[in-house]
């Protein structure tokens, strides 16, 4: 008789479903103290309770890029999160819609429970900053195909808006004005292109200071995307932006003419401080004119377009939210052969 082949376990192969369903206990913990809803099934439900005539669903899906490289280095997983949150909330509320609800996915080549759960509790708090829930979300271990210590993480935004309220950019004209609300360092872009220049090139590390930058450049490099949930809010609900633009990838270059009628073009003029990473990553990297504004936000994270007679009022609102702003341009008639943004 053939000897009986010894069994094969999941865990040999570099799955511990133990651990796994440690990381999920640890998450269901959490939102149960936050009051969240329960999540851990095979889908997530959210009661449509929104009192709209013709109601629009509004989603997006982002991840954090190669920031997480900088979370790596600097073994800080708390920030990520938010970043991952916040970003998805300006990606619909760019078109005028109120955020419902939030998936998350967390894939690495070893699931650590304790890092899952610090990541996590950066989800959650993004969640509750932006007042939606987490719904729920898909934590995998995929051994062999993240190197050690190494993750990824991925979110799913639903939001909903009427649909006559959607703002679509389709009202832009030629008067328009360009209206900056200013970021939190890069936000989560660029840092491809930054780690380059600030860990290969200049052979920095996440301790190193910088000059004119009051923090570690690590610390710099890990501040929070910011969301602008509040200012945008109150602008729609008074019906005061007739466009916006979330300056991420391919920045103001590629950004602001996605919201732009085809017969107009965008003038921007740059009158707001930048920040000093913009200015050291640029100096340092020797980054021109226009890669710098194709690759990083450069101080301003979410470009409004207003009617210019609606000024002193979307100014009025923005200071009672004490939220800083800068009036960075116009919209002008695109003549032919113009680029699709102009930059003085």
């Amino acid at each position: 008789m053939a000897a009986a082949k010894k069994q094969s376990k999941y865990a040999k192969a570099g799955v511990d479903i133990d651990k796994g369903n440690k990381a999920v206990a640890k998450i269901k913990e959490m939102v149960s103290q936050l009051g969240m809803k329960e999540i851990g099934k095979f889908s997530g439900f959210f009661p449509l309770k929104e009192n709209l005539k013709n109601p629009v669903l509004v989603s997006s899906a982002d991840g954090v890029g190669t920031k997480l490289k900088v979370a790596f280095m600097m073994n800080k997983h708390d920030t990520v999160g938010k970043d991952l949150v916040n970003h998805c909330v300006d990606d619909i509320l760019v078109y005028g819609a109120k955020p419902l609800f939030f998936l998350d996915y967390i894939a690495a080549g070893k699931l650590e429970p304790e890092k899952v759960s610090s990541i996590v509790s950066g989800i959650l708090e993004g969640c509750l900053e932006n007042n939606f829930v987490l719904l729920g979300g898909e934590t995998a271990e995929m051994p062999g195909f993240y190197q050690d210590n190494e993750y990824d993480v991925a979110g799913f935004i639903v939001g909903i808006v009427e649909q006559g309220k959607i703002v679509d950019g389709s009202r832009i004209k030629n008067g328009d004005l360009l209206m900056g609300l200013p970021s939190h360092g890069l936000h989560t872009n660029g840092y491809s292109l930054a780690r380059h220049i600030i860990f290969d090139q200049l052979k920095l590390t996440v301790d190193s200071m910088v000059e004119g930058i009051p923090h570690p450049i690590g610390e710099e490099l890990l501040k929070v995307h910011r969301s602008y949930l509040n200012p945008i809010t109150e602008l729609v609900k008074h019906n005061l932006v007739k466009g916006m633009a979330h300056i991420t990838g391919g920045g103001f270059i590629d950004n602001i003419p996605r919201i732009l009628p085809d017969n107009v073009t965008a003038k921007i003029e740059r009158v707001w401080p930048i920040p000093e990473i913009f200015n050291f990553l640029c100096e340092q990297g020797k980054v021109n004119d226009e890669e710098k504004y194709r690759v990083f936000n450069m101080g301003i994270g979410m470009v409004l377009i207003i009617d210019k007679t609606h000024l002193s009022k979307v100014e009025d609102l923005l200071n009672s939210l004490d939220e800083v702003y800068y009036l960075i341009g116009q919209v002008v008639e695109k003549k032919r052969n113009k680029k699709k943004i102009i930059i003085d």
